[in-house]
Formats: C-alpha cells, structure tokens, sequence
C-alpha cells in the first residue's frame, strides 16, 4: 500500500518500491493515470489484462496496475517512451452496496442540493451571492419540514387519529385493537395514541440522521492533499474558480451544522403536530392548567425553531480552507434540546383528559398547505436572485435557461418531494379503509388533507404536458435525422458502397444524442407547469375545503367525472411513483446489474458536496478528488515524472476537479486527455460558476496540455470549445463513428455505433495520446520554478510509442 505522511511536500512509499526511489539522474517516467466514468468498469477492463495488482487505496476506491507493471519505478529503462498506464476504480462509492439503493427516497434532497450549485457565473463578490445560496439552504430545510410532516400524517393523523379512533376503520385490524376507544384500555385515549405513533416519524428522522453522520464520516472525511493548491498570478481573476481552493472538497463542519439543524428542524415539527393536537382538546374540554402547559412548550418549540433558522442562515460554504474548528455548543446542543422539548410534549399529550374524542382529520393539516406557499415564494425569490446574478454573470452564452437553472430544478425537488409525501400518504389511506375511498361520502375515515388530493388531480395534467414535449422532441428527431441523413455518405470513404438502412441509423443515432442539448427546454416546460397547476392546486384546496370530485358536484357532469377521474388517476400515479421507487430499490438490492444501473444516477447527481441539504446522498468526489490530488502529487514529487492524467465521461470530470487541486508545480508537470467528457456540454452549462468558458480557459493556462475526443454521436460528451496557444483547439473531432460506412477488406462484419463509449477504439485515440506522452517524455526539462508563468510550455520532446 501507498502512506504518506500528512505534512506538505511528504514523500509517499509504495509498498512495491524501494524505500528511497530511484535516484534522480534515472530515466523519467511518465505515468497515464485512468480514471473511468459513469457506471464503473474493472480495473482489468481498464488496463486490457486480466492480472492485475493493487497499488494504493482499498475496496472503495483504489489504483491499479498490471502485474507486470507493478514495480516499474525500480525498471524505468524498460519504459523509455511509454508511459505507466494505472486505473483509479472508483465505482464503489456509489453503486457497490446494495443498500444503497435506499438512496433513491433521498431524490428531493439531492435535487436541491443541486439547485445551490447552478448559480449564474456572476463575480464572487457580488452580494446576491450569499441570498442566493441562503434561499437554497431554506428551501432545503423546507423539505425536511414536509417529510417529517409527511410522516406524522401518516402515523399520527391515518393510522393513531382517524382509524384507531373509528370503531369501523379499527375493525379487523388485530394490530390496532389496543388503540381502539371501544377497549377502554390505557392505550385508547388520543392523546396516548398520537404518543405512541409519534415513534414512527421520530425513527425516520433517526434514520436520515444517522444515515447522513455515517456517510459523512466516509466522505466528508478524507483528508486534503498534500500540498497547498494555487493560481498562478497570471491567470485572470475571471478564470479563477473555486474548485481550485483548499477547502473546497472538505465539507465536514458544514454537514455537521445542517445535520443538526434539519435533525432538530424534523423533530420539532413532530412536536408542532402533537401540541396542536392537544391545543385543541385543551380547548373543546376546558383544562385550564394543560392550556397554560402547551402554551408554555409551544413557546420552546419556536425559540428552537427560531434558533433554527439562525444556525441555517449562518452556514454558509467555508472554501478557502479545510474547516476543522468545532462548532459551537449551541449548535451541538439543538437536536438533544429538541428531543427534550419532545419527551415533555409526549408527556403533556399523553396526560390523561377525561372525554377526549378524535374527530375529523387531526388538526394543523392546513400545515401542508402553508409548506407549499412558503416553498413557492422562495423559489420565485431564488428565481429573481438568480435573474440579478445573471445580468452581472461574465459569459452566459451557453448558461442553460438563462441562469433560471437552479430555480427550474429548487420546483423540480418542492414537486417530487411533494408527489413522494402526497403518494405514501393516498396509499396508506387507501390501506386503512379497505374499500372506500377516502374523503369520500360514506367513508370509514376523512383521509389525507385536501391539498394532497388537490396535488394528486393536477398530475395527469403535468404528464399530458410532458408527454407533448417529448412528441415535439420525437419530432424533431426525425427531422434531424433526414437533413443528417443527407452528409453521412460524404463522411466516409466514397468506394464504399451507401446504404440507405445503415445511413438512416447512424443519422438518427445522431439526432438522439442531439437532444441532451434539449434538455432545458423539457426541464423550463415542467417547471412552469408545475408552478400553475401546484398554484391552481393551493387555491382550490384553500377555497372549497374539500377534495376536487367533492368540490365539483354541483358542477355539469362532464366537469364533475373529469375531476373524480383527475383525482383518482393523480392519486394511483402518487402512489405507483412511491412503489416503483421501493420496487427498484429491492431490486437493487438482490441484483447487481441494477444496483450498477442506479448507481449511474448517483454518479452524476452527487459529484457535488452537500451545500444545501444534509440528508441528500453523500458526495463522492470528496474521497474521489482527494484521491487523485494525493496520487498525482506524491508520485510527480517522488520520481520527477510527468503525468498524462487519462478520464473518460464523468472521469473526466473528476480529473479537471483533482488539477484543479494541485499546486501550480505539480499541474504543470500534468497533461489531460479527456473523451465523452461532459465538462462543457452539461456541466458548463448547468454549473457555469465552476465549469463555465473562463474557468476552463483558466485550466488550461495551467497545465501542461489538453486534448478532448468527441463523437456527433455521443449524447453525453461534447466539445470543450477552447484554443489552445498558437490557435491550436483542444477538441479533436467530432470522430468517425462507426469507423467504417460499409463492408470493407479491412472491416468484413458491419462497424459498431459505438456512441457514448470505447473511444480508445478509434485510431485518433492512440494518435493524440501518442502526441501527449511526447510532451510529457524524458527529454523535457526539470520541474518548473514556483514563480515561473505556467503559460510558458515546455519543448516538444520526442515521439514517444502509444501504448494503445
């Protein structure tokens, strides 16, 4: 295994190396660092042999080499012009446990975790800034606040008021039988039950909590690199980014205060609903002393809450170093104080109240309602926000949505938190009352709030729009298609003989992979129809007071069957929603094929630390980036070699980020090779603050050299759009694909699509990796000096032989 020591400038030790290294006057090496994307592969896969070696690191993420290679240091004359090729594996820390696959619950709090990082490319300095990633971090809290309320309807108003409290809905129900006032037993008064049943969204917030704190001691964890990052004096201030400062990768006192701030968030709202419950009893039976009492904790609850907010207000991102103070006594002291408020709640609305009956739906439903509202004016604060950080943004050429990205997605997490909540909710009434349908005259039980069936009816109207942007998108495909249809001939050798079928695949394989540049117009499209329909949704609720098939009878009867069946129809999708999710997770976990599938979803949706929500998915990049800062650095110190730094898809992305996190010597000691890299096509244009042009361009005067591969047929890498010195581009492309149009001497057997994957398979791939170890060979100079340009390049060394 590979150690190093803590301190700056250590001297990292190979377990398959000599203790010393070779000495300096040896033949340079050169080291081609692998780093996978999305979905994962084998490290055999990776370096074409199936014996291979671990070098540093452990199950989770870890290098590797051939057998054969594994102690090329003390060998070095026997690779003069080819490099060291070694693999970063680094697919476990997203799809390597099947429990992970519970993650999928986690949906709306990576979602808005992601809006925090979408801000518009505006100066660090601009204040909107900080109210930007303010009203993210609120908003996030916001959807803490609904899954804890979405628990306590379902246990305590469902199951512990409405059903245990009817002698019909708790008939049959053997579990229940102890909850039921006709057994007169200790259990049965309302004040008890809701008591008992409050465990159940207590153990969810246990959950998350606990959840989150093992994650972060996984992830947030990881140690900073070795040496101090830098930007060279020379760069622009406008091509600096923060993903090149110290503590960008290290978010553990951040996680650690919006952990227990949405921890103590989540349980006082539990003990919001069970004061409001017994405010209400205290109220209808006259207990003078148990008024005063619950008065006197509602009290508590708001100071808490109030503290609360303070605590999410203040944490805000530490970047410019690691953050290892300890946070404040207050802070730590928040959770334990709100479960104390909660045990003297439990206390108090357990006590015994002679005559105290649970009738109707449990009071403070109309909780939902205000959520909702409260949810709504921040994302149109976040939208104007981000409309001002725009307008002062430094190139927003290519900023999806016009900045309006971050505010599109905050209404993407409110809805799906919402159709999450609302669809458990509608099953498990649907559960309880056997045949009827809740809310419904005759029915055994009133049901979930009425906003939630307002939500549910307005859901068939939101797919119908959908399903007309993807027509327009099927459309426009085949548009594409046959104006492409049209070159593809042209782009190959002409003595092989056109194909009409062959043609039409590869130009719709091109056209499909166009429309990863449509997505901002599916994502604006939902959004805004998200925005009305879930306005229309509040009003309505608000107005009548009742479910849409029970507001609409007196209307023409063709208005009153479109609301029931609305209502019904949105009320089956919110709960096939929750099941599917269940049914992949389960999946998931006995079959590693789909876990490998989900853990896709995670790779792309969690490279970005938890700035914003807690309990979102942990961030794989700070164990992933540190990783590769720590190996660049100690090895390029150890052997004086160069580095071509080799990432494919989201790999890619990775690799920028860890160059971004090397000291100025070190990345200019370092070439990048990126292929199906999504560096510009999404993450720049989604994430211009740290991926746009200036930050890019910013790269690149940095380091030694860049080149990019790209396909027309890829739907996920793209162009980078930069020129390098001497009007020289990065991009090498678009490349041929298939390789060959038609049958050939050389290629019998029709040439594969190959899309999105297997660039190493294209004779560019060797060309340009080829023309990269050149530059990184033997006959370069020494390390540059710290306070040497690095825009300055070394000379062109001698060709060096590609190892394929």
């Amino acid at each position: 295994m590979e150690t190093a020591d803590p301190t700056p400038h250590a001297r990292s030790t190979d377990r398959d190396t000599a203790a010393d290294g070779p000495p300096r006057t040896a033949p340079q090496l050169s080291l081609e660092l692998l780093v996978h994307g999305v979905g994962g592969t084998t490290a055999q896969e990776m370096l074409g042999d199936p014996r291979v070696q671990l070098i540093t690191g452990d199950d989770t993420a870890a290098c590797y080499r051939r057998t054969d290679d594994a102690d090329a240091e003390q060998r070095p004359d026997d690779y003069r012009g080819e490099p060291v090729r070694e693999a970063y594996c680094w697919s476990n820390l997203t799809s390597g446990n099947g429990a992970r696959a519970l993650w999928l619950i986690l949906v709306p709090f990576m979602v808005a975790n992601l809006a925090h990082w979408m801000r518009p490319a505006a100066p660090s300095e601009h204040p909107a800034q900080r109210i930007y990633d303010l009203l993210v971090r609120i908003l996030a809290l916001t959807l803490t606040v609904l899954l804890a309320a979405a628990a306590c309807e379902v246990a305590l108003d469902l199951t512990a008021w409405q059903c245990a409290g009817t002698t019909v809905c708790a008939a049959g129900k053997s579990w229940m039988g102890f909850l039921s006032p006709d057994n007169s037993g200790w259990w049965s008064a309302p004040g008890r039950r809701l008591a008992l049943a409050s465990m159940v969204p207590l153990l969810v917030i246990g959950f998350l909590w606990g959840l989150s704190r093992r994650t972060w001691s996984a992830y947030e964890s990881a140690s900073p690199p070795p040496r101090l990052p830098g930007t060279s004096r020379d760069t622009p201030v406008a091509e600096r980014t923060a993903l090149s400062r110290e503590g960008f990768w290290y978010g553990r006192r951040l996680v650690a205060r919006l952990r227990a701030a949405h921890t103590t968030a989540g349980v006082l709202t539990v003990a919001a609903v069970l004061l409001a419950a017994a405010a209400k009893a205290d109220g209808d039976g006259g207990h003078p002393v148990l008024a005063v009492t619950g008065r006197a904790l509602t009290a508590l609850v708001i100071v808490l809450a109030a503290a609360t907010l303070i605590v999410v207000w203040r944490t805000a991102r530490s970047e410019d170093a690691p953050d290892v103070s300890s946070d404040h006594l207050v802070v730590r002291a928040l959770p334990f104080a709100s479960l104390a408020v909660l045990a003297l709640t439990l206390v108090h609305t357990g006590w015994a109240r002679p005559g105290a009956r649970s009738r109707g739906p449990l009071p403070g439903a109309d909780a939902f309602g205000g959520i909702a509202v409260f949810q709504g004016v921040l994302v149109l604060a976040l939208a104007v926000t981000a409309w001002v950080l725009q307008r002062a943004a430094r190139d927003d050429a290519r900023t999806a949505l016009r900045g309006m990205g971050g505010p599109a997605v905050a209404l993407l997490a409110c809805a799906v938190g919402g159709v999450l909540s609302g669809g458990v909710a509608q099953r498990f009434a649907d559960w309880l009352d056997g045949g009827a349908t809740p809310g419904q005259a005759h029915a055994p039980i009133p049901g979930p709030p009425v906003l939630l069936s307002w939500q549910a009816s307005v859901i068939p109207a939101l797919l119908v729009v959908v399903a007309a942007v993807a027509v327009l998108a099927a459309v426009r495909v085949v548009i594409v298609r046959n104006r492409v249809a049209k070159d593809v001939p042209g782009l190959y050798d002409p003595r092989e003989q056109p194909d009409a079928g062959r043609t039409k695949r590869i130009a719709a394989t091109i056209a499909g992979a166009g429309l990863t540049d449509s997505a901002p117009v599916l994502i604006a499209a939902t959004s805004a129809v998200t925005l009305v329909l879930g306005a229309g949704a509040v009003v309505g609720a608000w107005l009548t007071g009742r479910a849409p098939g029970r507001a609409t009878e007196g209307a023409p009867p063709v208005v009153h069957a479109a609301a029931e069946t609305a209502e019904s129809l949105g009320s089956w999708l919110m709960g096939a929603g929750v099941i599917l999710l269940i049914t992949m997770g389960r999946r998931a976990y006995r079959d590693h094929s789909a876990r490998r599938t989900i853990g896709i979803l995670w790779d792309v949706g969690t490279f970005w630390p938890r700035a914003a929500h807690p309990f979102a998915p942990p961030c794989y990049a700070e164990r992933a980036v540190p990783d590769l800062t720590w190996r660049m650095a100690t090895w390029t110190e150890r052997f004086d070699g160069r580095l071509v730094l080799s990432g494919h898809s989201q790999g890619s992305v990775l690799a920028a980020a860890a160059v971004w996190q090397l000291d100025l010597v070190t990345r200019s000691r370092v070439a990048l090779l990126t292929y199906g890299s999504p560096l510009e096509r999404l993450y720049g244009r989604w994430f211009p603050a740290f991926f746009g042009p200036p930050a890019l361009t910013g790269l690149h005067r940095e380091m030694d050299d860049w080149r990019n591969l790209w396909r027309f047929t890829d739907p996920i890498g793209g162009p980078i759009r930069l020129t390098c010195e001497g009007g020289r581009r990065i991009d090498q492309g678009p490349l041929r694909d298939p390789l060959s149009f038609g049958r050939t001497l050389q290629n019998p057997l029709p040439a594969q699509i190959l899309g999105h994957g297997d660039y190493q398979a294209d004779p560019v791939f060797g060309t340009v990796r080829a023309e990269l170890i050149a530059r990184i060979g033997p006959d370069l100079p020494g390390q540059r000096p710290a306070d040497e340009s690095p825009k300055g390049r070394p000379a062109q060394g001698s060709s060096g032989k590609s190892s394929g």
